[in-house]
Formats: C-alpha cells, sequence, structure tokens
C-alpha cells in the first residue's frame, strides 16, 4: 500500500528534476507524407536572411500554458511540439507541424540566425501566430491563440527583427 503511495509522489518530485531537453516534442511534431489528422502548415514570412535555424514551438492557447517551460507541459501531458531545422531556401518557407488533436493552440517562430540555441532580441528573429504586434514582452495568450481543426489548419507567421535602436517589429521588403 505504501509502496502505491510512494510511485506517485516519486514521479512528481523527479519530474522537477528531469531538465528540458532540445528534443522535447520533436518526434510527435514531423508531419509524415499522406498521413490524416490535425495538424498546422506555418508559412513563415519576412524572414531577414536564410541563415541559422527556425525554431518553431506549438503551446496550448492557454495563458497557463503559452510559452512555458517545455518540460513542464510534456510532464503533465500537455500539448508541446517543436520542429527544429536549418532555414530552408524558400522565400517563405512552408513548415508542417503535427497535433494530437483538434483544438485551441498557440505558435511561436524563432529564427537563430547564429545558430547558438539562445534567442538574442538584438540579431534573432521571432514571430507568433495571429502576427500580434510586439513590444519587448511576450504577447498574450488570448491574442495569439487560434482553433486548429481536424485536418491540415494553414498560420501565417510574420517574422519580426529589431528596427532602429528601440523597436521591433516586421523588416522593410527590399526593393
Amino acid at each position: 500500500m505504501i509502496r502505491v503511495l510512494l510511485l506517485p509522489a516519486f514521479l512528481l518530485l523527479t519530474a522537477a528534476f528531469i531538465p528540458s531537453s532540445p528534443d522535447l516534442g520533436t518526434a510527435e511534431a514531423a508531419c509524415r507524407a499522406g498521413e490524416a489528422g490535425p495538424a498546422l502548415m506555418i508559412e513563415v514570412v519576412g524572414l531577414k536572411d536564410h541563415t541559422g535555424r527556425l525554431k518553431i514551438e506549438v503551446y496550448p492557447g492557454t495563458e497557463e500554458d503559452f510559452l512555458a517551460d517545455d518540460n513542464k507541459l510534456v510532464m503533465a501531458g500537455k500539448l508541446f511540439r517543436r520542429i527544429d531545422v536549418p532555414v530552408p531556401p524558400e522565400h517563405d518557407p512552408h513548415i508542417c507541424v503535427r497535433l494530437p488533436a483538434p483544438g485551441r493552440v498557440a505558435v511561436s517562430v524563432l529564427h537563430d540566425r547564429d545558430s547558438n540555441h539562445r534567442f538574442n532580441w538584438q540579431h534573432d528573429g521571432a514571430g507568433f501566430s495571429n502576427n500580434p504586434h510586439l513590444g519587448y514582452s511576450k504577447p498574450r495568450a488570448e491574442t495569439v491563440s487560434f482553433y486548429a481543426g481536424p485536418r491540415v489548419t494553414p498560420v501565417r507567421v510574420v517574422m519580426n527583427y529589431r528596427v532602429g535602436l528601440l523597436s521591433f517589429g516586421p523588416i522593410e521588403p527590399r526593393r
């Protein structure tokens, strides 16, 4: 009886000490050819260049869970998906992310231009679903969340970079 009671407590305590991994959510996120079911087709628009890596993450569309620690989301059995790929050569790349079920989600896209796995607001780019105006804090989940349906849901994310000394926004298209 005591073992039965101690096991959940042990699992809960060890979950708090398991470090986050860049691999969390990646195996579940990859779309497969011809696979039916819910997915996002994310169009990444306005890349500054095609250097480095794109990291796309899908979170539950709630304030509590949006941009929460990936390890905590996975351990709680909540939605978390990650795609981390070299920036594709296409002008506006399309990247597919598989979902476990339809529902309210939020998407974050980071352009890690120097592939150092750290976000530098002076160098790297960021974008979110529904393309909110970005300041120097994260957007609210209600602003970036949307309903992902039972089939492929298209999502367009406009990238933002430092523009001028203190602003952060989409870059002007080159003429």
